[in-house]
């Protein structure tokens, strides 16, 4: 299935993307994340004021540490005794680091578990393009397969319905009987979406947790986090735009849920629970937010799921469509 051979891997890493873990680390990560895009450092600036009001850190890092924990003791529980590593794209752990300790430690056979869910550039291909570039300076550099995309793996289904039943269950009846979920995801370029999967996926995941839900016809699909020039189409609608709608349209209750993103780190914790809960309360928007699968103990076992596929010792799961192929094609996800 990933292309390792025989065997299978014999090391695991967790790839991700990485945030400052203090004021001084904020400029920098912030240049590491848009390198070659021309970003003049005044808007790194507006941006980095974001994390200020966090006191600088952003909680990904955090949780990667409590995902590899709560991997390592499923892996361990399930008797399988492979080295489980971490790296980022963009701030320490940096990928090209933790790669050569993989090289140094022996290993040649990697199966890289990425925190993106979804198929497009950023959330994809860009990460094959780091893991490649990060071993391209070493000898004997370690074969790097990624595992494939988990989207609609019945793991990430079942923690995701799980966090919104949990909820819903917050609401009282009336409004849970009534409530408009707003399932959100990062939004990136129009024009990359001609040769991605996204908005499909994401369209199939969210009609079908709706569905879990009891709210088959109360859903929508919208995007966040748009960090590109105005002069370029991005997908729609924004958050923000999405329930002055609502609100224009008399409902009063809404439930954001965030499944386009796997854990509860800035993009969640400012531009929904800080910057769209700011606008909802404007609105009179009664808004609760669904948390991310996190360290869920059903994604944590899709996650050993995905290890067991690249060890020939389980199925290939998907509760939703057909498992997404691995590798990647050729043309998928370009920008």
């Amino acid at each position: 299935m990933t292309g390792i051979g025989a065997g299978g891997p014999d090391a695991l890493l967790l790839v991700s993307f990485g945030g400052p873990e203090g004021p001084d680390d904020v400029i920098p990560f912030l240049e590491n994340v848009t390198a070659g895009r021309g970003i003049p450092r005044e808007r790194l600036a507006v941006v980095g004021a974001h994390y200020e009001l966090f006191g600088g850190v952003s909680p990904i890092n955090q949780q990667n540490r409590d995902l590899l924990a709560a991997l390592r003791a499923e892996l361990d529980r399930t008797g399988i005794d492979l080295p489980l590593y971490w790296g980022n794209r963009n701030w320490h752990p940096l990928l090209v680091d933790t790669l050569a300790e993989i090289a140094a430690d022996g290993h040649r056979r990697v199966l890289a578990i990425v925190t993106s869910a979804f198929g497009s550039y950023s959330g994809c291909r860009q990460y094959s393009e780091d893991l490649a570039g990060a071993v391209a300076g070493l000898d004997p550099a370690p074969e790097v397969h990624k595992a494939r995309l988990y989207w609609n793996h019945p793991g990430f289904l079942d923690a995701m319905a799980d966090r919104i039943a949990m909820t819903l269950d917050g609401l009282d009846g009336s409004r849970r009987e009534r409530a408009q979920l707003v399932f959100t995801a990062h939004s990136v370029p129009a024009a990359w979406t001609a040769s991605s999967p996204y908005v499909d996926q994401l369209r199939a995941a969210a009609e079908h947790l709706a569905g879990r839900a009891g709210a088959d016809h109360r859903w929508d699909l919208v995007f966040q986090s748009r960090s590109g020039p105005p002069h370029v189409p991005w997908l729609e609608p924004d958050v923000n735009d999405h329930l002055e709608d609502l609100a224009a349209r008399g409902i009063d209750t809404v439930v954001v849920i965030p499944v386009g993103f796997v854990s509860d780190h800035m993009e969640v914790v400012y531009d929904l629970d800080t910057e769209a809960a700011a606008t909802a309360e404007r609105l009179g928007l009664t808004m609760v937010r669904a948390g991310t699968v996190g360290t869920h103990s059903s994604f944590v076992t899709a996650l050993r799921q995905l290890v067991e596929e690249a060890l020939d010792r389980g199925p290939v799961l998907a509760t939703v469509g057909e498992p997404w192929p691995n590798p990647c094609p050729s043309g998928c996800c370009l920008r």
